[in-house]
């Protein structure tokens, strides 16, 4: 009987944010914390599946489309449906679904659950090493068409594609299976996340409608994606369209000049790269909170040479760059880049 664990990262995205989705540059990382899903075949034609730390099952005939869910339970149905869609045979299976990564912090732990699901099904259906931009794009649609958030590609891709001690230059015009990795070398400093303590629901928040803005400007602008828009021209658009486009357009500049900090060791100039993200997320594109600044503040507070909001905002996590012998704000979690989403065979 083939068993299968699958395991699939939550991730940090240094700098590069809302800009997935307007064909702009990210550089995130993989973490070591994530979703591991443990599959073995069934023999009964259905898709049975345990999610251990909320102590609840699921369960449904793969002889025909699975049916509309919430919660946890409509990446295992969206998984299964979009698999089947793409005409991949699926088997009956079971499925154990733990996770380490914190739900609603911003850490991408939905990502990390439709990857692992994805693979584990792939796995069990006996695909091995899928490319990582198809099944980013699988997962994508799991989210868009069964959970209702509207998501780019770039949580599912630092999902796949993380490697140790190295962020993932994402470009999201020219996408690869092997993209320009790099080395996050901090010396003594450290990057920490401090959860705000304000829960964030990705498709009940303004995130959705953050797209819908950037959908319009590109429409009114003539363009294919705010990545092409014309800075002059850009700042002619009714409010708060104008300032939309400029905080993708500025964020995509801040991506380059941090791997370039990175590839100097500059780490105060990295500091001062995720103050002005932040900046930039705060007034233009509007999505950051007082409970957010308030964490910003607490990082500030405790010495951070940089601190910006991380994720689709609207709560979540803040992201802090400490310099060396600086003590975390009470609460804290230390992050460091870890492997990517990889699959195991008993």
């Amino acid at each position: 009987m083939t068993e299968i664990t699958a395991f699939a990262p939550g991730r940090v995205n240094l700098i590069g944010e809302h800009t997935d989705y307007n064909g702009g540059l990210a550089l995130p990382f993989a973490i070591h914390q994530g979703v591991t899903v443990r599959g073995r075949q069934g023999h009964d034609g259905r898709l049975h599946a345990r999610a251990l730390d909320l102590g609840e099952r699921d369960g449904f005939a793969l002889s025909e489309p699975p049916g509309p869910a919430r919660g946890w339970r409509a990446f295992v149905h969206g998984a299964a449906a979009e698999l089947q869609r793409a005409g991949v045979t699926l088997p009956g299976a079971d499925l154990t679904i733990t996770g380490t990564v914190p739900r609603g912090g911003g850490l991408s732990s939905s990502a990390a659950l439709g990857v692992a699901l994805t693979l584990a099904l792939q796995a069990l259906a006996g695909l091995r090493d899928p490319p990582a931009l198809e099944v980013a794009q699988t997962c994508a649609r799991v989210e868009s068409e069964w959970v209702g958030a509207q998501t780019g590609l770039l949580d599912q891709l630092a999902s796949l594609l993380g490697r140790e001690g190295c962020a993932v230059l994402l470009d999201f015009e020219a996408l690869e299976d092997e993209p320009q990795l790099v080395p996050l070398d901090l010396r003594d400093s450290h990057l920490v996340l401090l959860d705000s303590g304000q829960r964030r629901a990705l498709a009940g928040s303004g995130y959705n409608e953050r797209r819908r803005e950037c959908e319009e400007a590109c429409r009114l602008l003539g363009v294919s994606s705010l990545r092409h828009a014309d800075p002059t021209h850009a700042q002619t658009l009714p409010d708060p369209l104008n300032r939309r486009v400029r905080h993708v357009l500025t964020e995509n500049d801040r991506v380059r000049e941090a791997v370039r900090a990175l590839e100097a060791t500059d780490l105060p100039e990295l500091g001062r790269l995720l103050d002005a993200s932040h900046a930039s997320l705060r007034d233009d594109y509007e999505i950051s909170t007082r409970a957010v600044e308030a964490a910003v503040e607490r990082c500030r507070s405790a010495g951070a040479i940089g601190a910006r909001l991380m994720g689709g905002g609207f709560g979540g996590s803040v992201l802090a760059l400490l310099p060396p012998g600086a003590k975390p704000p009470s609460g804290a979690l230390a992050v460091s880049p870890g492997p990517g989403a990889h699959v195991e065979h008993a």
